[in-house]
């Protein structure tokens, strides 16, 4: 097999992988819990907590979390977590877009080290 069509392949069985068994991952959206429809909150916002080196989203006395390592040239991020009661909100996927959106905004070198960050990266390329 060429070592391109391998690379491709790992990706895939990567990508399945981490839809499969990483739990930062959303479960599907519009999930019903005891007959309210949970979707993502629109006034929720990312704050960026450089003491603790990561992005978070706070939602009902719960913190989901983007944890990452900045240098003057990169940021890097590194691993993200949801709490199990709050999945199913896209929040992972808020707090993915807000590292993204840093490094773009900061001009650093982004290193995506986080699979569900990378998994983020592949559905939305823009």
């Amino acid at each position: 097999m060429p070592i391109e069509s391998q690379k491709d392949h790992l990706e895939a069985l990567l990508d399945e992988t981490i839809e499969e068994t990483f739990p930062a991952s959303d479960a599907p959206a519009n999930t019903v819990q005891t007959g309210i429809r949970v979707g993502t909150p629109a006034a929720l916002s990312v704050v960026d907590n450089r003491d603790a080196s990561q992005f978070e989203l706070h939602v009902d006395g719960q913190t989901g979390f983007l944890r990452y390592q900045r240098t003057p040239s990169a940021l890097t991020l590194i691993h993200t977590e949801v709490p199990e009661s709050l999945r199913g909100r896209h929040l992972a996927d808020l707090l993915a877009k807000a590292g993204i959106e840093a490094a773009r905004a900061e001009g650093l070198t982004l290193i995506v080290r986080c699979p569900f960050v990378r998994a983020y990266m592949r559905k939305h390329p823009q």
